[in-house]
């Protein structure tokens, strides 16, 4: 049994090795050969070439990345510019989310205390004084959902002036600020760092008030400062502790859509699947996130003419070349992003990977880009730049949404600490090695179990759900990846 994706396509992805007409033992989501292919031939899948073959293959081959040459990359001066944007569609409406209103009119899926950092010299105080807090003081305050550390590995010994630090810095402080912990943050600084708390928040800075910032140099030893951590977050966990949820529209959400550990089956099942609910989300009047340039990049002619603007489609490609370049700089490209799961799940190169990761993009015109690190305020289908790294990436997403769903083929057990992260498997064979982690499973559509559309609204209705306060399975075990934000800026 196989699985083939469009009409054009000359080989397809292996479901069940057994009882195949083919030359040799295949393994499963590994490439078939349909027909003949001759030496210098493209292999086409998704409708597209993925490579060029470097010997002839018959019919019932196996396709190995040995075999395949990876063609150049589309070139960003020559790319449709919104010459077909998708019409408006029909508003989903009547969809609604239980969550959690803040003053400055954004919307939290989770009512957290956060504790933040300035810089990373304070995250193993803060860390401490966490540990206590949940053990000691949460549970006196039963409507608080947690009180987690936002702390990260920035903030001193990097050129802080420099352009490229503008990125880590707007990322961390959209993260402090964040929906789902009020908006109103602890915040924790050591006192001589060069992130200092007016260079992060800036003009918020007085809105949050001095009680709100402290200065571990300011204090007399490590069992004062402590204290002076507890005191001031169990004050938050008083007022944080009278919130409760309220019906809010599903266009309340801004939803981070990422891949990790992909397979050669997540453009087939999980990323089509999330594309679905993507443009269930748009129709309700939602923000939905796409991101991760490196896999954008080689299906960059697919979604510049689904901009809806000239200007969109412009500051798509910008992002575009401004990574090309910035791998130049490291003497990388993007063929380095594969992995070695993501080969030995099918994925021959970046080119294939690329043309199913952009699959979570859906259908609907992209409305709006975001560079590294800004918050995301437009509605509809945005694209926010980010690397294609799990960590960094859903740290940068992080400074917008509220919600993230992560697709997986290999597997793999990343959380978030601030909002719920909602794993969607490619594969059946994962979601019942793993129960326990993978939240839903996307892998019936390759077998004809489930459809595209059935899997879609099954998602859609899940992450309402979860907004409302469902649990993810990373929750539940509390999964949290440490943040890591992006700085392309020098380190001193």
């Amino acid at each position: 049994m196989y699985v083939r994706v469009h009409p054009s396509d000359n080989v397809a992805i292996v479901a069940d090795p057994e009882g195949m007409d083919a030359r040799e033992h295949i393994p499963q989501s590994h490439k078939i050969t349909l027909r003949d292919l001759a030496a210098g031939e493209a292999v086409v899948r998704y409708g597209h070439a993925i490579g060029y073959l470097n010997r002839a293959l018959p019919r019932g081959s196996w396709v190995r990345e040995e075999f395949l040459e990876m063609p150049a990359a589309p070139p960003l001066d020559e790319l449709p510019l919104a010459t077909s944007p998708p019409p408006d569609p029909e508003p989903l409406t009547g969809f609604t989310f239980e969550g959690y209103r803040n003053p400055d009119g954004s919307v939290g899926t989770r009512n957290l205390l956060g504790i933040a950092a300035t810089v990373q010299c304070v995250a193993p105080t803060i860390d401490y004084a966490v540990e206590r807090l949940r053990r000691e003081v949460l549970p006196r305050y039963p409507n608080v959902d947690g009180v987690v550390s936002v702390t990260h590995s920035y903030g001193c010994g990097v050129a802080i002036d420099a352009p490229g630090a503008a990125v880590p810095i707007r990322t961390l402080k959209h993260i402090a600020l964040h929906a789902n912990l009020g908006a109103d943050p602890l915040l924790v600084s050591l006192g001589c760092e060069k992130l200092q708390p007016a260079k992060l928040l800036g003009p918020q800075l007085p809105v949050l008030g001095e009680d709100h910032v402290i200065r571990l140099q300011d204090h007399r030893g490590f069992a004062d400062i402590v204290s002076v951590v507890m005191e001031a977050a169990e004050k938050r966990l008083a007022v944080l502790d009278r919130r409760r949820r309220a019906s809010c529209p599903a266009a309340d959400l801004v939803v981070g859509l990422q891949c990790g550990g992909s397979d050669a089956f997540s453009g087939v099942t999980c990323n089509p699947a999330v594309g679905f609910a993507a443009d269930l989300l748009v129709r309700a009047g939602a923000t939905v996130m796409f991101s991760e340039v490196t896999e954008v990049r080689d299906a960059i002619h697919l979604l510049t003419p689904r901009c809806a603007n000239e200007e969109v489609a412009r500051a798509l490609v910008r992002e575009m070349r401004w990574y090309d370049e910035y791998l130049a700089r490291g003497e990388a490209d993007r063929s380095a992003n594969t992995t070695p799961g993501n080969k030995r799940g099918g994925l021959a190169n970046i080119v294939e990977k690329a043309l199913g990761s952009v699959a979570k993009a859906g259908g609907s015109a992209i409305r709006a880009v975001a560079s590294h690190g800004e918050k995301v305020t437009a509605k509809g289908l945005v694209f926010a730049a980010t690397p294609a790294s799990d960590f960094i990436c859903g740290t940068q997403q992080l400074a917008s949404m509220n919600l993230h769903v992560f697709t997986t083929g290999e597997g793999s057990p990343y959380g978030l600490a601030m909002v719920p992260v909602v794993k969607v498997s490619s594969r059946t064979a994962l979601a019942e090695k793993w129960p326990d982690l993978i939240d839903l499973d996307a892998g019936r559509i390759a077998t004809g179990g489930a459809t595209i559309e059935e899997t879609g609204w099954n998602l859609f209705r899940f992450l309402l759900e979860t907004a409302s306060g469902r649990r993810t399975w990373a929750e539940r075990w509390g999964l949290a990846n440490a943040l890591s934000p992006f700085n392309p800026g020098p380190v001193t």
